[in-house]
């Protein structure tokens, strides 16, 4: 059961001046920021709450560092701006699967690696009213790395 938006995916040309946009307009700190070679993207999290089932809400800055990542050629095509909206779920692995008996197609055939050791997967925009849609099971959260 999806229990909350995890996050909101946001891609950009350049992480550190998009979070000091954010730092100065509306408050929002980096969380935890880290390179993800797998999907080639440098990314920043910043921590908007913390939601009733004890995980959190955030805003995902992400930086292509390849041109070959799939968030370089999104912004080549579209520009900066939101690129997917993310649903926390305590079993990304049966809810995944659930969806994809719905007749939604899912992108990953085993859910993968994402921000701070949690587990994702990612459903067809064109069967999701052309929203990029992350599932993702959160790791227990001890404490921000910086």
């Amino acid at each position: 059961m999806l229990t909350r938006i995890d996050h909101i995916g946001i891609a950009c040309f350049d992480l550190d001046r998009t979070v000091e946009f954010y730092r100065a307009t509306y408050g929002f700190e980096v969380f935890h920021s880290e390179v993800n070679e797998e999907q080639g993207v440098r990314e920043a999290m910043l921590k908007i709450n913390d939601t009733s089932d004890g995980g959190a809400s955030y805003l995902q800055l992400l930086e292509p560092t390849r041109e070959d990542s799939t968030v370089a050629k999104w912004l080549a095509k579209n520009g900066e701006g939101v690129h997917h909206i993310a649903f926390g779920t305590a079993d990304v692995d049966a809810d995944a699967a659930a969806i994809k008996d719905k007749g939604v197609r899912v992108l990953y055939e085993e859910p993968r690696r994402g921000s701070m050791g949690s587990r994702i997967t990612f459903l067809h925009p064109k069967d999701c009213h052309g929203v990029l849609t992350e599932l993702v099971t959160s790791a227990p959260v001890e404490s921000p790395e910086h």
